[in-house]
């Protein structure tokens, strides 16, 4: 008798309730995260592991793991390069492949010319606390032949929150009844043994390593005692460099049936009145459509715009309706525009950026570059 396969695809409708919740909904720290997968869905255990392990060995999901506020662990900050057309893809492979510390790397283009057009990649840089992103970024334009480059740290943090699946069907000014809470951005430092369990806990799980007592076999290669794993990980939430539990679907290339989960991705820029920066991201941030958005600093480069945030979707036409409504709101809320843009995503890889001094001061060996 053959066994029936387990689905593996977003369109199954028990996936896509386990993907409404288990993508960004498990804030913070969690002891038992499958089991309140689980709770939230109203299903059994047994069954979301079995849904997510088939999800993740098919590669719908692309990694399941414990995510940080790593901006409060490292120098964090979205860095733009200005590279001659025949380098892009060579640098773009370089920052995807080489480099440890760039996690989302993408090509951006805009509808219209302008003069930040020319900056057409994109990447998420994190540089261990002692070491300086600056001269990151000229070593890795010296490997790449960049031309230029922009870094723009976050200042403050409005939303983040990726969780495509429920984002489908939302109406153009969907929102918040109240503004988005501002997240500060402080680096918090570790010691040796912290840090241990840090790194046990952000390393992405195997379909393998899927069972009910997630933490323990973690806790065990952190070398302590599963209870002191539970306390420090809750310290951990209580400093605010615990993000959340998450199964992270792929943004944009075909999944193994041919779907996709989104078709665009954006990063829509807006030009407010220094000092009202705190203001205008609170309300983008409350926009549901609104994976990530920040205070960001662009300078002269691309028309002083200090307010920045994702949106994904399947339809270009739908994700402008989008931001149009959040420029009516943010007229109506007194707040003027000077400038604004779209700048949207084309090839793009993203992979978990490393934090770890160690491995940075091994990274930098390895390919010498003096550690110190």
């Amino acid at each position: 008798m053959k066994i029936a396969a387990v689905p593996y695809e977003i369109s199954d409708p028990v996936n896509a309730r386990i993907l409404a919740v288990s993508e960004d909904k498990l804030q913070g720290f969690q002891r038992e995260p499958l089991q309140q997968i689980a709770r939230q869905t109203g299903l059994e255990v047994t069954l979301v592991m079995e849904r997510i392990r088939a999800m993740l060995s098919a590669g719908t999901i692309r990694r399941v793991r414990q995510t940080l506020l790593a901006t409060n662990l490292a120098q964090g900050a979205l860095v733009a390069w200005q590279a001659p057309a025949e380098k892009l893809d060579a640098a773009f492979d370089y920052m995807f492949g080489q480099d440890p510390f760039s996690g989302h790397v993408v090509l951006r283009s805009t509808d219209t010319a302008t003069t930040g057009s020319n900056y057409k990649l994109w990447t998420t840089l994190k540089v261990p606390q002692g070491f300086s992103m600056h001269e990151h970024c000229v070593w890795l334009a010296r490997q790449t032949g960049a031309e230029h480059f922009r870094i723009m740290p976050a200042k403050r943090l409005f939303a983040l929150g990726v969780g495509h699946i429920r984002r489908r069907g939302l109406e153009p000014g969907a929102k918040a009844d109240v503004p988005a809470e501002v997240t500060d951005v402080a680096v918090v430092e570790l010691n040796e043994i912290e840090w241990r369990i840090l790194t046990a806990l952000k390393r992405e799980f195997e379909a393998g390593e899927l069972v009910e007592d997630l933490w323990r076999a973690r806790a065990a290669e952190a070398d302590v005692p599963l209870e002191v794993f539970y306390q420090t990980a809750a310290d951990f939430d209580r400093r605010k460099i615990i993000g959340r539990f998450s199964t992270f679907l792929e943004h944009v290339k075909p999944l193994k049936d041919g779907d996709r989960v989104t078709r665009f991705n954006a990063l829509f820029h807006w030009a407010v009145p220094p000092g009202r920066e705190i203001e205008t991201g609170r309300e983008v941030g409350r926009h549901y459509i609104m994976t990530h958005a920040y205070w960001r600093e662009g300078g002269p480069e691309f028309h002083n715009v200090n307010v920045m945030g994702v949106a994904h979707g399947m339809d270009k036409p739908l994700l402008l309706a989008h931001k149009e409504a959040i420029d009516r709101h943010l007229a109506a809320c007194g707040i003027p525009v000077s400038y604004t843009n779209v700048f949207w995503g084309g090839r793009s890889e993203i992979k978990p950026s490393e934090i770890s001094p160690k491995a940075y001061r091994d990274w930098r060996r390895k390919v010498g570059w003096s550690p110190d």
